[in-house]
């Protein structure tokens, strides 16, 4: 697998790698979230090509005090292969070379199986409430 940063015209297989893995939500547009990253940090958005088709993704950030992740996905044909760990290493060192001293996710409380993968690639499960409040509304 080749990683590579985001470009536009991978918008389409993006959407569509997203929607296999269940990562689109009603409430969330994910053009909008792909729109606003290519305006903040785009260079922390990666894909991931086998054979010339998208097979993973991940979308990271950092403002200076933490490192997020977003949207890591890994098309369900392609799971089990180590394309996860090579997609989290990859933009945990670039976040990591902009000065970054941790990275902080969220994900569902009810995926246990990416509960699961980030445990066995060093995230720990912290004692935090992680709060929300929608600027804008997407839907």
């Amino acid at each position: 697998m080749k990683i590579r940063i985001f470009d536009i015209e991978d918008q389409a297989a993006v959407l569509e790698l997203w929607q296999a893995c269940g990562l689109v939500v009603p409430w969330n547009d994910p053009a909008k979230d792909i729109a606003r990253k290519l305006k903040v940090g785009a260079d922390l958005f990666l894909v991931g090509e086998s054979s010339g088709e998208i097979v993973a993704t991940v979308m990271g950030g950092y403002e200076g005090h933490r490192g997020w992740i977003n949207y890591l996905a890994v098309s369900p044909q392609h799971q089990r292969k180590g394309y996860g760990r090579k997609m989290m290493h990859a933009v945990e060192q670039r976040i990591q070379l902009k000065g970054c001293p941790k990275i902080n996710l969220m994900i569902r409380a009810t995926n246990k199986q990416a509960v699961e993968f980030y445990e066995t690639i060093g995230y720990e499960i912290e004692t935090t409430i992680g709060l929300g409040k929608r600027l804008e509304p997407d839907v």
